[in-house]
């Protein structure tokens, strides 16, 4: 007997790794943008706390998708894809997830101790976490909530860059970020509804959306995408970046990229080849990487060249 139950328990450990999803931790890169774009990125100081933040980030998004998964895994043994999800999958059990639940917590706010303003991050780590929560039990349910709240979750991650490196936080990266992180949500809500609707109508899965909202999803997320264009295209005549770039006029060229990618994956999106998360997507496509690769060619560029 207890063979069986040490080989049980060494066998819901790579299960339970894969439930805490760390192929998602990617997404808290974020906490870095505003170390980068404050031009901090020599400074050792300031990567460290934005690696602090990282990981601290990680560890609180982890137990938040435990509690989604314990929260929705009826649903999700419903799913076609889901229903591979270690928890739904019963590769672990609820109770297992829920004991992981407070050690991820605390172990993500004692990292506050290491940064220079624990305050400071502290508001924002809280911010995250209580929004989250709203999220995972009421928010997710709500028309247009939803994608508003997802829009705002992300934003934060940048927020918690900010306040992990004590730097000023820009309302030009704010609402660029907003918009474009809007734009997602409503394309992830999309490809969702495109891969459940009926022809019923009927809502799915509890969310607030029927198969009539799909070209208002579509129609609203292009117009965010090509509201943070737009933002750029304003930013680039403002008095901030001619104080922080030496070629400023070179960061037009940061806008038609904006708007490509935005268009070819509404695009794709549209054509039913878009997974129901649009971050991870441009995470991982080569096409993506070469664009942002390209972007910090330009913001390199306007900052160094003579």
């Amino acid at each position: 007997m207890f063979g069986r139950l040490t080989k049980t328990r060494t066998m819901a450990l790579p299960a339970m790794l894969r439930a805490m999803r760390p192929h998602h931790w990617a997404k808290n890169g974020l906490v870095f943008v505003p170390i980068l774009l404050n031009h901090d990125v020599f400074a050792s100081h300031a990567l460290f706390y934005g690696l602090v933040a990282f990981v601290s980030f990680s560890l609180m998004a982890s137990a938040i998708y435990l509690l989604n998964d314990i929260k929705d895994v009826e649903a999700d043994r419903r799913h076609p894809t889901k229903c591979k999800r270690p928890l739904a999958a019963g590769e672990i059990t609820k109770g297992q997830a829920y004991a992981m639940v407070p050690g991820l917590l605390i172990a993500s706010g004692a990292l506050t101790a290491l940064l220079p303003r624990p305050e400071l991050y502290l508001m924002a780590w809280g911010g995250y976490l209580v929004l989250a929560l709203a999220y995972l039990f009421v928010l997710k349910r709500k028309l247009l909530v939803d994608v508003l709240g997802l829009a705002a979750l992300h934003t934060v991650r940048i927020i918690a860059g900010n306040a992990a490196a004590a730097i000023p936080i820009s309302s030009w990266l704010l609402a660029f970020s907003m918009f474009l992180f809007l734009s997602l949500a409503l394309m992830k809500r999309y490809a969702e509804l495109r891969i459940t609707q009926d022809q019923s109508g009927l809502k799915k899965a509890g969310r607030g959306y029927q198969a009539e909202d799909i070209e208002a999803l579509s129609q609203l997320g292009m117009a965010s995408g090509c509201t943070c264009a737009l933002i750029m295209a304003l930013y680039v005549d403002s008095a901030a970046v001619k104080q922080l770039y030496r070629h400023p006029e070179m960061i037009w060229l940061v806008c038609p990229i904006i708007l490509y990618q935005i268009a070819r994956m509404w695009f794709l999106a549209r054509r039913g080849n878009m997974p129901d998360d649009p971050l991870m997507f441009m995470i991982r496509d080569w096409r993506s990487q070469l664009m942002g690769a390209v972007v910090v060619l330009v913001m390199v560029g306007a900052k160094v060249l003579p």
